[in-house]
């Protein structure tokens, strides 16, 4: 790490000098670590005696060499016409001194060793940071860390014990915003298998006749198919799909059914579901109706729907996450008595959410986007929910998976929530 002390201007020297660093003191390094200030005087005489050392060779060297230069010369002069040996000689001694007292004169550096500077090479800064900053922690702030590591490991071992076993219960998919990429749907109906799926709308991009032919099989998979829309499905999509059998579920209750109130019971849930606020019209030829997030008049009016079904419904399935948030708020400030979880989309990330007795799962986007965003790059994602129902309704766990269609390369995670 290059990071350390340095004295600007304070060696003005005729000569390249090179430093070289041999060893490290590290009793001098864990001081400085701690805050403490490094011993300048010792730098200053260890660097001054380095120089003088090195000042005291390369002078001796000179000096010699300057002799030798001389003596060489005096010898080539000698002859018979011109000048007697010992001159010559006692020229190259003369000079050679002169040479060492010009160098002992001239060549020792000027200006003290003085007004040092901490520096470090930009990158290494933070790491240089965090090295003083983690020697400096307290006997106290390291207790503290590892009573919370032994607390939280007594809670990996005694928490589990706890906890209903997830062999055999119950679980359905959820998936959303398909998006026309009927390529998905083989995938989609692997990982249902016979049990429920649920879907949070934006099955197509726009609601078309063509398109819900595209995707109709997806009423198919799962059993049942659950479905609410999304702002990139239409009211012509819905009754399509009722038609086929589907679950189409609006603030009302099921599509294309008797009026039995907004609850829905699948496989044993009570589940209501909430179109879009933005869904497309056949009438207006299916023009987009979306805007960037629903207003407070939209969100006010699915918190006004939802207050009577609370404690009463077991999942809710919305496509904008955005417009259940004040509803979240009013839950979390009074915790319903019965666990409530929300199923969503819209965003193509995968997400879930858990709070005492709320939990919000969002499977991403099961399309990877869809046909029309492949310039998202987003990943295919897909969620599972794992319940109970004895002796009531309780969400067990979820896992969400994501798929890089393009390498195929996969994660998953699983959270549990009891």
């Amino acid at each position: 790490m290059d990071w350390g002390v340095r004295f600007e201007d304070a060696v003005r020297l005729p000569a390249r000098l090179n430093v070289e660093l041999r060893t490290v003191d590290r009793l001098t390094v864990s001081r400085v670590a701690q805050g403490e200030t490094l011993d300048v005087q010792d730098v200053r005489a260890e660097a001054r005696d380095a120089i003088a050392a090195y000042l005291r060779a390369l002078i001796a060297l000179g000096t010699a060499a300057a002799l030798v230069l001389g003596l060489l010369v005096a010898f080539a002069l000698r002859h018979r016409a011109g000048p007697r040996l010992r001159y010559t000689v006692t020229a190259a001694a003369l000079t050679a001194a002169a040479t060492a007292i010009a160098l002992i004169v001239l060549l020792p550096p000027r200006g003290p060793i003085d007004t040092p500077q901490y520096y470090a090479f930009g990158p290494d800064i933070p790491r240089a940071l965090e090295a003083v900053e983690s020697a400096q922690r307290s006997t106290r702030q390291l207790d503290q860390e590892l009573d919370a590591q032994l607390v939280g490991l007594a809670r990996l071992v005694t928490q589990p014990a706890g906890r209903s076993s997830l062999d055999d219960r119950p679980r359905l998919t959820i998936a959303s915003d398909l998006h026309n990429n009927f390529l998905s749907i083989p995938i989609l109906e692997r990982v249902t298998g016979d049990g429920p799926l649920f879907f949070a709308g934006d099955l197509t991009d726009s609601g078309s006749p063509l398109e819900a032919r595209l995707v109709s099989r997806v009423t198919n998979l799962g059993e049942p198919f659950v479905f609410v829309s999304g702002n990139h499905d239409s009211d012509s999509l819905e009754r399509e799909l009722a038609r086929r059998g589907a679950i189409v579920l609006t603030q009302e209750g099921r599509l294309n059914r008797e009026r039995g109130g907004p609850i829905v019971d699948v496989a044993g849930l009570k589940v209501a579901g909430y179109s879009d606020p933005f869904e497309r019209r056949a009438g207006d030829n299916y023009e987009d109706r979306f805007e960037p997030a629903p207003g407070p008049a939209l969100q006010q009016a699915f918190t006004d729907w939802l207050r009577p079904l609370i404690n009463e419904v077991d999942i809710v399935m919305v496509h904008q996450p955005a417009l259940i948030e004040p509803a979240l708020d009013e839950l979390l400030a009074q915790p319903p008595v019965r666990p409530i979880v929300f199923i969503t989309g819209h965003t193509h990330s995968p997400s879930i959410d858990h709070e005492p007795g709320v939990t919000v799962v969002n499977g991403g986007s099961v399309g990877a986007g869809g046909t029309g965003n492949l310039a998202e790059e987003t990943d295919m994602g897909i969620a599972r929910l794992i319940y109970t129902l004895e002796p009531s309704f309780q969400p067990l766990a979820a896992d969400l998976v994501s798929i890089d269609p393009g390498d195929g390369s996969a994660t998953a995670r699983r959270e549990r929530l009891d």
